[in-house]
């Protein structure tokens, strides 16, 4: 089972293996605080195109999306692991993202959920 939250969000008993899928740190939060389990910088956006899509985030979404999917074909070894993660346990997919609706977490769900 996959579920998701802002990094900032109160840890819960109900979280499961915690894994971060940001490429950079959330700041403000102390490491040793955030109880992380796995940090995935890997099958997150690349500098350039997370830089590209936050230039212009309503107009960009479509094509930030195809992009994404784009990029996660070169790390299919990590996505794997990742879906027997969520296959065996809960998960909780942490991010600093503030849009819930419209951000790579969003992408990344849908993509694991097209792996056998």
């Amino acid at each position: 089972m996959i579920q998701t939250k802002r990094i900032y969000d109160a840890l819960s008993e109900n979280d499961g293996k915690r894994i971060l899928v940001d490429r950079l740190w959330a700041r403000g939060i102390k490491k040793e605080d955030a109880k992380i389990d796995l940090w995935l910088k890997e099958i997150t956006p690349s500098n350039e195109l997370r830089k590209w899509y936050h230039e212009d985030i309503e107009n960009r979404w479509d094509e930030f999306q195809q992009r994404y999917k784009a990029e996660l074909q070169s790390v299919q070894s990590q996505l794997a692991e990742l879906k027997q993660l969520t296959n065996d346990e809960t998960v909780t997919l942490l991010t600093a993202a503030k849009n819930e609706g419209h951000n790579h977490v969003t992408v990344l769900i849908d993509v694991l959920a097209t792996l056998k």
